[in-house]
């Protein structure tokens, strides 16, 4: 499937894509993120964030190509974890119930060589496309300092400020947003 104006296009990730995604991850986090942190705060960061394989088998993860360049990836989920991956502590794979739950924008991650080109767009319209099919009204997602902005240009609210704390006691600041679709 094309996006409009764009020749980027997106496809459902697939387990054999998890070497290429963490590659990608990690370039993110180090080429977009970074420059926000100090290196404690990147060290918690790295902690909270990374793959969540739950969403690939779910089918709602998504890679993001240009000219079979793998340039982002993202999606969204209907269990209860907000943020994290399959290392992060206290997850929740309990499903969401649409009537009362908002869906959740998870795991945006865009190559630092393609950043502000609409990626993160992309990936946020298509988990909300989904999410609203599936029955949502609203989606949530857990913010970076780097995606705050991002967000908010896109109609989310920033609901609380968290700190997360990392097993070795490093802690960074994240802002949980909230978004009701139309």
């Amino acid at each position: 499937m094309t996006t409009r104006n764009t020749d980027f296009r997106y496809r459902l990730a697939l387990l054999e894509d998890i070497p290429a995604i963490r590659v990608l991850m990690q370039l993110s986090i180090n080429g977009l993120l970074k420059p926000y942190l100090t290196k404690r705060q990147l060290e918690a960061s790295i902690e909270s964030m990374g793959l969540d394989e739950q969403l690939i088998k779910d089918q709602t993860y998504f890679i993001v190509n240009k000219d079979n360049i793998f340039v982002g990836c993202g999606g969204w989920s209907n269990r209860k974890t907000l943020f994290g991956a399959n290392h992060t502590p206290n997850r929740d794979d309990s499903f969401l119930n649409p009537e009362v739950d908002a869906a959740r924008i998870r795991a945006m991650y865009t190559h630092p060589d393609w950043a502000r080109m609409g990626i993160g767009t992309l990936i946020m319209n298509v988990g909300e496309k989904e999410a609203k099919k599936a029955g949502f009204t609203k989606c949530e997602l857990m913010a970076t300092q780097a995606g705050v902005s991002l967000y908010k240009n896109h109609g989310y609210i920033a609901k609380e400020e968290i700190n997360y704390e990392s097993a070795s006691g490093a802690s960074v600041s994240m802002t949980r947003m909230e978004k009701h679709l139309k």
